[in-house]
């Protein structure tokens, strides 16, 4: 990631103590936050956070001359010396008055430090989502009523392109086996070393294969499958399929969930990790905990894992893994674009249930999961290691 900073002061100022207090107060935020800032041109947005810094006051003309130059969100910084800060608020206010998206950075430098990092990946998500390609192959499953956005909405409040394929096409590339030999191996981890029937291992295999030639020719960064289809046309599962590709970095989502999978590339932006997407299966508000499920948790998250049909056709392949007992992030998007829900939690049990999806976990949460029971963003939700509610809700905040 990389913060750029372009500075405006009035001619009243520019003296050598000015210049060595400016000079030093950047390199306290360097240090802070243990990154270089480049001093750029008012004109370069090449890179993930843009700041303006005030450092005087009487700037304010200065910043009207340059004010086509920019592009919102503006951050505006200022350390509060020689009136910045006062020069600042008359600039916000402007801003403000254009409906124009900004904030001004000021505090004690833990706090602006802080600031500034938070921002740097708010702005380096938004920059990395900004036409990524998403392929919707065969359509959302029927029961999915509340998961469906506009797909315009979709491009302009994100930036990602939302690509429909036939499931045929998928179906044609896992019946021409001749498509294969160009791939490689490498991508595919063949030695599971798991009592399962190989033919059954082989199927699941060439799912994924066969997606990943959709992956080449759509050229997409991510993807998601109306996989019940699978069932009957191929006779398999894509859990497996899924699971690789989101270890590879490709996010990827069952049951044509579309919201689901734009949640998860949030989430994997942000932790840099492969995250899962679960069913809520069962909530008890009084103990706050829910008991999630699933079949296509990703390797890279698991302690141990093994093959088991999968749950609801008894066929095909599934993996029933057990997940590390440690504190989590869940996180969904509504597809109205408008809300969302994020709760930092605790994985408290693998559980092995006979009524459940395959890999099954409970979770303690900390905000009120009844919230869950009366304004539901969706079915799906997003699981992934770590603390990040609040950077969730920073850059969420910043998008809808």
């Amino acid at each position: 990631m990389s913060i750029k900073l372009s500075t405006l002061y009035s001619l009243l100022h520019d003296n050598e103590l000015f210049e060595i207090k400016n000079n030093k107060f950047i390199k306290e935020i360097e240090t802070k936050i243990s990154e270089d800032i480049t001093i750029s041109d008012i004109k370069d947005y090449d890179c993930d956070l843009k700041l303006i810094f005030i450092s005087s006051g009487g700037s304010e003309g200065l910043f009207l001359n340059n004010y086509k130059y920019l592009k919102p969100p503006i951050y505006i910084l200022t350390s509060g010396e020689n009136n910045s800060l006062a020069a600042s608020l008359e600039i916000l206010t402007y801003l403000n008055n254009e409906n124009v998206k900004s904030e001004i950075i000021h505090g004690d430098i833990d706090y602006v430090a802080q600031r500034i990092k938070a921002l740097e990946q708010i702005e380096y998500v938004k920059r990395k989502m900004k036409d990524l390609n998403f392929g919707v192959i065969g359509k959302p499953s029927d029961w999915l009523i509340a998961s469906i956005p506009n797909y315009l909405n979709v491009k302009e409040k994100f930036g990602i392109n939302l690509i429909d394929i036939d499931i045929d096409e998928l179906v044609n590339n896992y019946n021409r086996s001749d498509l294969y030999n160009n791939l490689s191996d490498k991508l595919y981890n063949t030695n599971y070393d798991k009592k399962f029937d190989r033919i059954e291992i082989n199927k699941a295999e060439n799912v994924n294969k066969a997606l990943m030639k959709i992956v080449d020719k759509y050229k997409l960064n991510g993807l998601t499958i109306r996989c019940f289809d699978l069932l009957s046309k191929i006779n398999t599962t894509g859990c497996l399929g899924i699971a690789q590709l989101n270890d590879l970095g490709i996010c990827s989502s069952c049951e044509g969930d579309i919201m689901g999978l734009i949640t998860m590339m949030i989430a994997s932006l942000i932790t840099k990790k492969a995250t899962f997407l679960a069913n809520p299966s069962r909530i008890d508000p009084i103990k706050n905990e829910i008991v999630f499920a699933h079949c296509t948790v990703p390797f890279s998250m698991l302690d141990d894992y093994e093959f088991c049909t999968h749950f609801e056709s008894k066929i095909g392949l599934a993996i029933r893994g057990k997940m590390k007992e440690e504190d989590v992030t869940i996180f969904r998007i509504a597809s109205d674009l408008k809300r969302y829900f994020v709760s930092e939690g605790k994985i408290i049990n693998n559980l092995r249930e006979d009524g459940l999806c395959r890999t099954q976990i409970k979770i303690k949460f900390e905000e009120n999961v009844s919230e869950l029971l009366t304004k539901p963003c969706g079915n799906h939700h997003v699981i992934f290691y770590g603390h990040y509610a609040k950077a969730i809700k920073d850059l969420m905040d910043g998008i809808l």
